[in-house]
């Protein structure tokens, strides 16, 4: 067989394959881009390690829901009675409950607190928590003041001075 020394069928076999490998070789190459959104992290405080001790948490809570210092009269008081109770919960939950019921206190109305329900989130972290909420806990407590018009700001003073966190720094 001679059929590779025919020139025209080697010249045609060499096309042949030079078109099939330019077809095959060149591809559309696909570029993706991605577009990422900047996004600031930081670290949450969220678990908090040093309880507070029986002075700062008096005085604190004290601060937080009268806006000023607590008398030192009232101080050791408050600390005498907090340290002659066995459970200390029961007795942290009394004093707050005490404090949110008095006539002087000094806290976001409820009026306030639902004309501007964001803000008052973000603020009412940052006054007892020092920190800023994080996404889901501030869709879930403000889509809980927007879905229940009985809830007041000193139900939710109570219940977020009550927490764990509020116990640590």
């Amino acid at each position: 067989m001679q059929v590779w020394n025919n020139t025209s069928l080697k010249i045609s076999f060499s096309l042949t394959l030079g078109i099939l490998l330019i077809i095959t070789a060149c591809k559309k190459e696909t570029v993706y881009v991605y577009e990422v959104d900047t996004v600031t992290s930081r670290q949450d405080d969220v678990n908090k390690g040093i309880p507070k001790s029986t002075v700062e948490f008096v005085s604190i809570a004290y601060a937080d829901v009268f806006g000023n210092t607590i008398s030192q009269n009232n101080l050791s008081r408050l600390t005498l009675l907090y340290l002659a109770f066995g459970d200390k919960r029961l007795i942290e939950d009394l004093l707050i409950k005490n404090m949110l019921n008095a006539p002087d206190v000094e806290i976001t109305s409820n009026s306030e607190m639902r004309s501007n329900v964001s803000g008052f989130v973000s603020a009412i972290y940052s006054r007892l928590f020092n920190r800023d909420p994080n996404e889901l806990e501030a869709f879930t407590l403000e889509k809980a003041i927007n879905d229940d018009p009985e809830l007041t700001p000193e139900l939710i003073y109570y219940s977020m001075m009550t927490s764990d966190e509020y116990r640590y720094y």
